[in-house]
């Protein structure tokens, strides 16, 4: 018995120490846990204290954004209105247009149905005489003209290439007589010299060359003017 009761004794003794043991460890971690509780507390007193005072600061430049914003707008001048676009041309009660005509001809022209273009000229020039076009469309039907001739030179029809070459005179001289303000005139005035000159014709076209530099000297055709001259005077 007294054995029992010095073991139990004992046992008692070591579970009284090991239970003192966990009472401690106990209240060191929750003093530790309570410690970190407070930092954590404290800081986020702190941001929330920084995340208002940025919310007011913000809120102090969204104002001043707005109230420069308008005076800006103040201080601006109404924005000019939007011009009108300018009226269409009116256009002829029924029929073609002057500028369909023209451009069914030139494409004629560009593909080289000089016959289909020539008449489709000389019938703009007949439905509109005093239109903006009237000299260029009279120009192009010399033009074709003269392209005619050197397709018939080219196929060894000499007749027909003579032929072409005086009426190509004949219609670029039209250009100068009828529209002597024309800006085809100098044009005219060299392309008449280059055919006279196939027509074996140089004092006319000499004589062509020295009113095309006389009346127009600062055109583009004026330097081969000078140049044909040149070539001229040298044969």
């Amino acid at each position: 018995m007294t054995s029992l009761s010095l073991a139990v004794h004992r046992a008692r003794g070591a579970t009284e120490t090991v239970l003192g043991q966990l009472e401690r460890q106990t209240r060191d971690q929750t003093a530790e846990i309570q410690k970190q509780l407070a930092a954590l507390q404290t800081r986020t007193e702190t941001l929330s204290g920084e995340l208002s005072r940025l919310s007011t600061r913000v809120d102090e430049l969204s104002q001043r954004v707005e109230t420069l914003t308008r005076q800006v707008r103040a201080t601006q001048p109404p924005a000019p209105a939007a011009p009108r676009p300018a009226p269409a041309p009116p256009r002829a009660p029924g029929g073609p247009q002057p500028t369909d005509v023209y451009q069914t001809a030139y494409i004629d022209f560009s593909k080289g149905n000089y016959p289909l273009a020539i008449a489709g000229f000389r019938e703009f020039l007949r439905r509109f005489p005093d239109a903006e076009l009237a000299n260029n469309a009279q120009y192009w039907i010399g033009e074709a003209y003269f392209s005619l001739a050197r397709g018939y030179a080219n196929q060894g029809q000499a007749d027909k290439a003579t032929g072409a070459l005086e009426q190509a005179v004949q219609e670029f001289r039209k250009v100068i007589v009828n529209y002597p303000r024309g800006e085809k005139v100098p044009t005219a005035l060299y392309k008449e010299a280059l055919a006279l000159l196939e027509l074996k014709q140089p004092s006319l076209a000499e004589a062509r060359l020295k009113y095309l530099l006389e009346h127009f000297p600062q055109s583009e055709e004026a330097p081969l003017a000078r140049d044909r001259l040149a070539a001229l005077k040298k044969e």
